[in-house]
Order: structure tokens, then sequence, then C-alpha cells
């Protein structure tokens, strides 16, 4: 008895062993069932560790930025018909004055633990109230700090505790072909992120803004990502989503963004003095074509021809005259007419600054005290993605 009772206890030992070594070494066995009971057999990959991140993947850089990247939603009150009240108007045409509130939406970035955050200026242009909603689902009312038109960017802030804050990259090292995400909150779905790449570097003369310096992306960006981040695979923030080109309204592979370069120009100045300060020196320049230089008499084959000087204006009390050809300001070259905005824009009112010009045939170089550009009149960006 006690031989058999050993012989048992041997044989299901050996037998639990075995079951232990295939189920660590080979579980899909174990996991094989027989048609009979009704049960497909599949073969499952086995669980990955939660650190691990497949190969190829900008999870990383995901994560490390869509934290300080905020949902805009904003309402202007409802505007009455001047004649709402007239009871004829009325009687004809209906209760037109009984207009709901207008509502938009849009995107922003947190850029400093303080509550400063960036987004675009037509996203909050006119809103009477402004709610800021964060992606751990916090809200806060938004204050508009100051405005930029010429390049459609607004400084809003915010009073909440533990801000997250995205890292500023170096949109000046950006080149095409770069790997890019997008991050905002298209169509009010909630917060979303696409990829793509730097499709083109220094897109201008696009209608959009007045200086225009823009980075092409396909990553898709739709309606709602107005303001949100553009970054790159290491996190960093890289531009402000702006517009896209788009003939049914969303995402045909062309998106805009703003250089994180000059949205921190023009964040540095709306938190310093309320407003972007930039040169202005009174001209109506043009690209230099054949055309103009035989009109004007001119012998230059490259810079920006100027075909007008306002009387009194900071060019004209300085000697520029119609047909000047300007091919430098200070150490830049200009080749074309956002060289010459952009050079102007970054000068310092009342400081005068070399302006290197060809005159017929002559070559000449003159001092120009810029001064304060008049604040640009506001206009509707095209195809938007508020």
């Amino acid at each position: 008895m006690k031989r058999t009772w050993l012989l048992f206890a041997q044989a299901v030992t050996v037998l639990l062993a075995a079951y232990f070594v295939v189920a660590t070494l080979k579980p899909e066995w174990l996991n094989r069932r027989g048609s009979l009971g009704g049960v497909v057999a599949v073969i499952e990959a086995p669980a990955a560790g939660p650190a691990t991140i497949a190969p190829g993947s900008l999870s990383a850089a995901a994560k490390k930025a869509s934290p300080a990247v905020v949902s805009i939603n904003t309402s202007k009150a409802a505007q009455l018909s001047p004649r709402s009240n007239d009871p004829w108007f009325r009687f004809f045409f209906g209760d037109q004055g009984a207009d709901q509130p207008q509502v938009g939406l849009g995107s922003g970035v947190i850029v400093s633990a303080d509550g400063y955050i960036l987004t675009n200026n037509h996203v909050v242009e006119g809103a009477d109230e402004i709610d800021v909603t964060l992606n751990d689902s916090r809200h806060a009312r938004g204050k508009v700090i100051g405005t930029d038109p010429d390049t459609d960017l607004a400084v809003l802030k915010i009073e909440l505790d533990k801000l997250p804050v995205i890292v500023l990259g170096n949109s000046d090292s950006l080149q095409v072909g770069d790997q890019v995400l997008a991050i905002g909150n298209p169509f009010g779905v909630g917060q979303t992120v696409t990829s793509g790449i730097v499709s083109a570097l220094g897109r201008n003369q696009l209608g959009i803004n007045t200086f225009e310096n823009f980075i092409q992306t396909d990553a898709a960006i739709n309606p709602g990502n107005s303001g949100g981040a553009l970054i790159d695979v290491n996190g960093n923030l890289e531009g402000i989503n702006t517009a896209i080109y788009s003939r049914s309204g969303g995402s045909m592979g062309i998106g805009f963004a703003i250089p994180v370069s000059t949205a921190k120009q023009v964040l540095e100045d709306i938190v310093k003095a309320g407003k972007v300060t930039r040169g202005w020196i009174g001209v109506e320049p043009n690209d230099l074509s054949p055309e103009l230089a035989e009109t004007f008499g001119v012998k230059a084959d490259a810079g920006v021809i100027i075909t007008g000087v306002l009387q009194n204006g900071p060019a004209a009390k300085a000697g520029v005259r119609p047909g000047d050809v300007i091919t430098g300001v200070g150490e830049k070259s200009i080749g074309n007419v956002q060289e010459l905005l952009t050079a102007v824009a970054g000068l310092k009112p009342g400081s005068a600054a070399r302006f290197a010009l060809q005159r017929g045939s002559d070559k000449l170089e003159l001092d120009v005290t810029p001064g304060l550009r008049p604040r640009s009149p506001v206009r509707r960006v095209p195809n938007p993605t508020e």
C-alpha cells in the first residue's frame, strides 16, 4: 500500500511540474480548444509591459505636449437688428431680432506656469466670454491680454494652479521632411493628435496675415484646431496651427502654422507692453519686375521697388523716392516685399537704420528713422481652422 501511494504521489508531482513548465514556456498549448465546444482557436500576442513603446511610435512626444494644449470655447452676445422693434418690420419679416448667441471653437497652448496661453486672434476676436478647458477637464475663464492681427496671434491668461507647460522648440532649425504632430480639438470631438511632416517652410504671399512665414504641414488640421500646437518628435512646440487650404472645409493635407519664433516675440511684446511694436517707414513696395524697372528707369536686377512714398512719412523725410529699389536693411539683404516688411517691422521706432538703395544706375545708402507701424484693420482669415 505504501508503495502504491508513493508511486501515485510521484506521478502527480511530475504532472504538476510538466504543467508548470508548459504554462510558462508554451501557454498557447493550454489555450487550444477543440471544435466540439464551439470555441474558435486563436493565437494571441503576449501582453506588452506598461513601459514598452512600439518602434517608431510618437506616443512619448504626444504624452509630453498634450497636457498643455487646451480647448477654447467663445461666445458673443446676440446681435439685435436695428429694426427689430419696428412692428411693421416684424410683421413682414418675422422676429429676426431674437438671434442666438454666436459660439466659436478653437484651441490654445499653455506656454507659462503663470497661466499665459497662445492662440489665434481669430479664435477670440470679439468674444464676450472665453472658456478654457484643460486636458484634465479643469475649466477657467480666459482673459485677453493682447492681440496681434498682423500675425493672427493672441495671448490669454487663466488663473489656475499647477498648470502643465509646453516646452518651446527652435522653429528656425526645422527642415522639410521633419516629422511633426498637430494637437487640438477639431470639430469639438475632444483632444486629437495627428501626424505628418513639414511640407514646406517660409510660405508667404497667401493673403492670410500681414506678416507671413508659415510652416506648411500635411498633418491633418481641421476646424477647431486653430491655436493648437504643432510639435516635433521630442514634444517641443514648433508652431501655432492657424489655417488650412481646403475646398470642402476639412483637411486636404495642406495646413499652415505660425513658427514659434514669431509667436515667442509676439508673446513677449504683449506681456511686457500689452501690444506689439513694429517699425514703419510709409512706402508702397512692389516686387521688382522687368516692366517696373523699365517704367522707373532703374538698372537693378534684385530688390524691392518703391512705387509710392507717403508724404511727410519716415521714408520721405529720409529722401526715399518713388522708383528707388531697396536692396538691404541694416545687415539684411532684401529680395522681395515680404522680406522688406519683416525687416522694417523688426526695426525699433525712433532709431535710425541704414537702408541700401539703387536709384537709376547709382547705388546709395540712406539713414531712415522708422515710425510706429499703425494697427492693421481687422480682417478674416481665409479657411481658418476655428
